[in-house]
């Protein structure tokens, strides 16, 4: 089975690294996005699209996306925060602004860290706050 995929592949392919297929889950994503998961198991972010509405979901999924096959990518799908935290944006139906933060951790994933719909022009300062401290623990985690 693996030789048929290896034949069949194209040579030019990102998909071959050192003679073995890539991951699945990395063929053309620069960035695999992943969840954040708290000590209890918990995926805020995940649980967060959750509780949204369908076409929601659907559209900030598209952006996430949008950022994994094109990282680096700037204004106006993303744009940096500062300490090494991103957003990404994405513009809802009735006139509503989602975001989710996230980071580049060490090993090259996209950390989906916190998920809100913004009510203000400016981050919120616990939105960001609560990105920070579980990039943290996240990376603590890692080691």
């Amino acid at each position: 089975m693996w030789y048929t995929n290896l034949v069949n592949s194209d040579p030019e392919s990102s998909a071959l690294k050192g003679g073995r297929p890539e991951a699945p889950e990395r063929r053309g994503k620069r960035v695999p996005a992943i969840f954040y998961r708290t000590e209890a198991g918990g995926e805020p972010v995940r649980e967060w699209l959750k509780g949204l509405p369908p076409e929601d979901r659907k559209r900030i999924g598209e952006d996430i996306k949008t950022v994994e096959f094109g990282w680096p990518i700037g204004m106006p799908v993303c744009r940096a925060l500062g300490e090494g935290i991103y957003e990404v944006r994405t513009s809802l139906g009735q006139n509503r602004i989602a975001r989710v933060l996230f980071y580049i951790d060490r090993r090259g994933r996209m950390v989906l860290l916190h998920g809100f719909i913004k009510k203000t022009r400016k981050t919120p300062r616990e939105d960001l706050d609560l990105a920070k401290s579980n990039k943290a623990k996240h990376q603590r985690g890692l080691q």
